[in-house]
């Protein structure tokens, strides 16, 4: 029996960038009430509020959620009704300025210097602990994402000169089209480790709930630290995971 459970957001609660569903909100408050609960994305603060909290019912035992954006670069907690920072670990100026030159010369380097033709959004999102650069923009119909790369191999070479030009950062696959740049040590596995000593809940009793768990994936690096994790390829799996632990 897991006492803690912790989600990937983008493909296993909602679709990419899509809205929280009242069944899944419905699902994550009768969790919450069980155990804590926490959610670890590659995406920005805004980004939980738009997709997650303003879906959550209102009476939600939110002193039993964590959300860790920008792949746990961040953390929050709720504290006195609000949403408060428990840390913060933005890049410098110096780090952006070689982040933004390595992506400049590793596109080029690939042939994805050249934009397709059509975007929906900025194909390069700074998200002060995070730059994340996404090939068909930030706001991309979720099945063009899906379409556009599903096997990763337009983005492995991308990942690999980055790697080649970034040495102390981490860089992730997503699951759709995009990939994440943070610190090296600013991942996943750093945020479950804060998460257990910040709830004194081993890891060995915390589940990952993700669907990017795959090689080179932004939700492998968790494996490091030897926590239970499930893949599943969507929300309705995600739902039936979040199902099976409420009725154990």
């Amino acid at each position: 029996m897991k006492k803690l459970i912790i989600f990937d957001l983008d493909g296993t609660l909602t679709e990419s960038k899509a809205a929280l569903t009242s069944n899944m909100g419905s699902l994550l408050t009768r969790l919450m009430a069980k155990m804590p609960v926490a959610i670890m994305s590659g995406g920005s603060y805004a980004q939980f509020e738009k997709q997650l909290l303003s879906s959550m019912p209102k009476d939600a035992n939110f002193e039993n959620l964590y959300l860790f954006p920008t792949s746990a670069a961040q953390c929050y907690t709720w504290k006195d009704g609000a949403w408060r920072f428990l840390y913060n670990n933005p890049f410098t100026p110096e780090e952006k300025s070689r982040i933004s030159q390595a992506l400049l010369e590793s596109l080029r380097e690939t042939g994805l210097d050249q934009p397709p033709p059509q975007l929906w959004g900025e194909q390069t999102e700074d998200r002060g602990t995070q730059i994340t650069w996404s090939a068909l923009g930030q706001e991309a119909p979720i099945e063009m994402k899906k379409s556009w790369d599903p096997d990763r191999k337009k983005r492995l070479p991308l990942q690999a000169a980055l790697l080649a030009r970034l040495p102390g950062f981490s860089i992730r696959i997503n699951a759709a089209n995009s990939i994440d740049i943070t610190r090296e040590g600013m991942t996943k596995a750093y945020g479950i480790r804060q998460l257990s000593e910040l709830t004194h809940v081993p890891i060995s009793s915390m589940l990952y709930v993700g669907d990017a768990l795959f090689p080179g994936g932004n939700d492998e690096i968790v494996k490091e630290t030897g926590i239970s994790t499930e893949q599943v390829d969507g929300p309705a799996v995600t739902a039936r995971v979040i199902e099976r632990i409420l009725t154990a």
